[in-house]
């Protein structure tokens, strides 16, 4: 059945795309929570014609996420949680803690935006956050436990460094 997405739908699209989905899917799901349309000819020639009046919009809201995106550069996150004696987490890290260190840091993020494997154990993490279909951030993420004790280790830069100082000498 193809379809003509109304409203981003997680997994599945974005806006106004044109997709392909299972019969049972688009009539049982999609179509009556309003997620999507029918893709007829008819919708298709509208589609065409709103995409063309909207498209100087559509940049401007892609600018948005750029913009947005130049917020994140050199952020990382060390986040503290609540470890047992075999390094595991009571409980997990995921989008919402993430979220919620972002906004410490002073940088408000819709959770609905974020991203993230859940971290049951301590160690380095990625949370992305997608602003636009075309821009995604990639976010840093370190868990440790609430003493301050990574269990992965930082990579050491003074290797780098003794050999330069062992040719001069």
């Amino acid at each position: 059945m193809k379809i003509i997405l109304k409203k981003d739908v997680i997994g599945l699209g974005y806006k106004d795309e044109v997709l392909t989905v299972k019969d049972g899917y688009g009539r049982n799901y999609l179509l009556p929570q309003g997620f999507a349309v029918l893709a007829t000819e008819k919708a298709l020639k509208a589609l065409a014609e709103e995409l063309k009046q909207r498209a100087h919009k559509i940049a401007k809201l892609k600018a948005d996420a750029e913009a947005q995106d130049a917020k994140f550069e050199g952020v990382s996150l060390t986040i503290t949680a609540k470890v047992s004696e075999g390094k595991n987490i009571y409980g997990s890290v995921g989008p919402k803690e993430v979220v919620a260190a972002l906004a410490e840091k002073g940088i408000e993020v819709d959770p609905k935006l974020v991203s993230m494997k859940a971290a049951k154990a301590l160690g380095n993490y990625e949370a992305v956050a997608r602003f636009h279909r075309e821009v995604a951030v990639t976010i840093p993420v370190a868990v440790v436990s609430e003493g301050g004790e990574a269990v992965a280790e930082a990579p050491v830069e003074a290797p780098a460094a003794a050999p330069a100082e062992e040719v001069a000498e």
